[in-house]
């Protein structure tokens, strides 16, 4: 199996640390922040990963290199402008396509079993499969419904015909498992090269009835995506609150 690890992100809510170095490379408890997601994917035998780039490329080729000091085999997907989520997925399609895959975010650590959530999106035999979990402030940000089954029965204003009334609404913690025909939606999109998987991929697949699942996970996750949170993350390591799997 293979993965990608979204890393071109300009990272301005972590100015003025993103000045000097990409998102991807600033340090969270000793270590850089893109280390969380490789070693995760690592540890569940995930060693084929392919990382896009952006801002900062440079610096994450030269520290990262080939992926061989982690164990991985790394390779690189350039962006001279930034193609938001799904468009750096498409560009990478050559890469990913063969099989199930993995798309996890840098700026967010994930205490998950991975390997109960490949089992539940084969179990499900879905076309897509995001962890998903319960948060309060979960309609702020964009929350989605579940049917009783994990499927996905409405994802921000679009909501499928398939499901029944949903039991709960929870939000996307930046973690999904991917089949490759989730290339073919993406290439009758009108989006342009730049576009959303949460904004334009996923209502249209929704709205056609592809199987959209959530696996819930009540486990410890925290995004990295500004200075308070990740001083937070930190803390909360430091004093034993938070016991990585995977470390």
């Amino acid at each position: 199996m293979k993965a990608m690890v979204l890393a071109a992100g300009l990272g301005t809510r972590l100015r003025p640390l993103t000045e000097t170095v990409p998102k991807a490379l600033v340090r969270v408890w000793g270590r850089p922040m893109i280390e969380y997601p490789l070693r995760l994917l690592k540890h569940y035998g995930i060693e084929d990963i392919v990382i896009n780039l952006h801002h900062g490329g440079r610096q994450i080729r030269d520290y990262l290199g080939s992926g061989a000091r982690l164990g991985l085999r790394i390779s690189y997907s350039e962006e001279e402008e930034l193609l938001d989520t799904g468009g750096g997925l498409l560009r990478a399609r050559p890469f990913l396509e063969a099989g199930t895959f993995v798309v996890i975010n840098t700026d967010t650590i994930i205490d998950v079993p991975l390997a109960d959530v490949l089992r539940f999106h084969r179990e499900k035999r879905a076309a897509a499969t995001l962890v998903l979990r319960p948060d309060p402030e979960a309609d702020r940000y964009g929350s989605m419904d579940l049917c009783r089954d994990g499927r996905i029965c409405r994802f921000l204003r679009t909501r499928s015909a398939a499901c029944p009334p949903a039991t709960r609404g929870v939000m996307f913690t930046g973690l999904q498992v991917l089949e490759p025909k989730v290339f073919d939606f993406m290439e009758t999109l009108e989006a342009g090269p730049k576009f959303s998987t949460t904004v334009h991929l996923y209502p249209r697949m929704l709205a056609a009835g592809e199987p959209l699942y959530g696996y819930c996970f009540a486990g410890f996750w925290q995004d990295l995506g500004a200075i308070e949170r990740i001083r937070e993350v930190e803390n909360r390591l430091s004093r034993g609150e938070v016991r990585l799997h995977y470390l």
